[in-house]
């Protein structure tokens, strides 16, 4: 079933039904709206998909993928539950790396050990996600956890990053994606895979400035000695989750968020490694922020009132709506579109659920200049290719292996930009020949036939 009929039910008693205008605004046909929800809102079709689509109604549909928690997924669940390894206890996953990597010196079965452990967990997060794209009912949820996941990126290559992405994933992103953006902002601020990544977790206060005196019991600085203020996570806060290049921050600003987040940390993982913050290491001093003092002696609330700032701007409001826009619209979306779901996003204090609402049933979502105007990313081919072929989620690392192939593996991106959202990124002139030949043997075991080849080679299926 496209949607449990239970959820779908309910949302078509709450859904917020688009007036006869609004809807006659749209230049899309019945046929063609159903194709390009599915192919923007989701992986993709799958057999049967767009006839149920039409039958339920396009914003019927819509409203149901704004509620994921009412849709029932046993195949996404099934799909989870094939990797184990994702489910282990992070700490006890830590322990175990940490022991391994203690006992291996050059070319020993230790070192073999920990290198097929990390690869095992890599191999995990990178299948899950595709399993999950292809198979999921929630297919809106699983766009913006691609979206998301790329706009927070983090490298997997980096130290012991793959180590905490199954839970990055789980608990900093799926949950609060539709959800409001401060929380989405600061479930990822605390999360370990972000703090090892751009290095905050050992940022400390410099020579200059005092630290929050060390009461009885406050934990240690830490295992390692710190070296003092690390701007890496406080500029890309700014410059790519927030408020944007041109987002009217500075480098004095730059500085007194990186000094407002000093000692968010993490835990040894004796400890469990995840979250924790260290007096030891925070500068206790003021700091002004755009504008807004935070007082002396804050401690952890200082980096959560530079959250609350962050994602309360203007600038940040514009960067969410462009961010989804050129997602779900065009790689140049519309500015009266960015406007509207800016204001939408401010009127609602950053509620993603209504500026996603706001921007898939607005007339430019359903423009003739919308329809197909987007390449498929290497991840939305893919999943894409899996869900028109009516194959069963891919829960060995082939899959996977082709997205990597077609350039974009899973946490794979070294720099914190993540992969490009422009079309014009992922085609070249070989880029369609290269396509097909990674995508035949997932279709169908041995020589395609002449139909499923067609299909792939299409210009409409290498579009969305």
């Amino acid at each position: 079933m496209l949607l449990a009929l239970a959820g779908c039910a309910h949302a078509a008693r709450t859904a917020v039904t688009p007036t006869v205008d609004a809807i006659a605004e749209r230049e899309l046909s019945r046929d063609e709206q159903a194709r390009h929800v599915l192919d923007r809102l989701a992986f993709g079709a799958r057999p049967g998909d767009l006839d149920r689509v039409r039958e339920m109604g396009i914003d019927r549909w819509i409203e149901g993928q704004l509620r994921p928690e009412r849709i029932a997924d046993p195949n996404g669940e099934k799909a989870a539950d094939a990797f184990p390894v994702l489910r282990e206890d992070p700490a006890a996953l830590l322990r175990d790396v940490a022991a391994l990597r203690d006992g291996a010196g050059p070319d020993t079965a230790a070192r073999r050990a920990l290198r097929m452990r990390y690869n095992e967990v890599g191999r995990a997060v990178q299948s899950a996600r595709l399993a999950r794209a292809t198979t999921s009912e929630r297919q809106l949820q699983e766009v913006l956890v691609d979206l998301w996941a790329n706009h927070f990126s983090v490298f997997a290559g980096k130290g012991p990053v793959r180590l905490y992405l199954a839970r990055y994933e789980d608990d900093a992103i799926r949950p609060h994606v539709l959800g409001r953006f401060r929380d989405l902002l600061g479930a990822v601020a605390h999360s370990p895979a972000m703090l090892f990544y751009l290095d905050n977790w050992q940022s400390a206060a410099d020579s200059l400035h005092p630290t929050l005196a060390r009461r009885r019991g406050a934990r240690r600085a830490g295992p390692r000695a710190p070296r003092g203020l690390n701007e890496n996570y406080a500029r890309e806060l700014m410059e790519l989750h927030t408020l944007g290049v041109d987002g009217g921050y500075t480098q004095h600003d730059v500085i007194e968020v990186a000094r407002a987040l000093t000692g968010w940390s993490i835990a040894s993982p004796r400890e469990g490694g995840g979250f924790v913050f260290r007096p030891a290491l925070h500068d206790a001093g003021e700091k002004i922020v755009l504008g807004v003092r935070i007082p002396a002696g804050g401690g952890e609330s200082d980096g959560e009132k530079v959250l609350d700032i962050l994602a309360r701007h203007p600038a940040t409001a514009r960067m969410v709506a462009t961010t989804l826009a050129r997602r779900f619209v065009s790689d140049d979306p519309p500015p009266a579109l960015i406007d509207r779901a800016a204001a939408v996003y401010r009127r609602t204090g950053g509620d993603l659920r209504e500026v996603v609402r706001t921007i898939v049933t607005s007339p430019e979502f359903f423009s003739r200049a919308s329809y197909r105007a987007k390449v498929k990313s290497p991840l939305e081919l893919v999943a894409s290719a899996l869900r028109a072929t009516g194959i069963a989620a891919d829960t060995t690392p082939r899959a996977a292996r082709a997205v990597a192939q077609l350039g974009q593996p899973t946490y794979g991106h070294q720099t914190p930009e993540g992969w490009p959202e422009h079309s014009s990124e992922w085609l070249s002139a070989g880029a369609v020949a290269d396509r097909v030949n990674v995508l035949a043997p997932l279709a169908k075991r041995g020589p395609l036939d002449d139909s499923t080849r067609a299909m792939l080679e299409s210009s409409d299926f290498q579009r969305r």
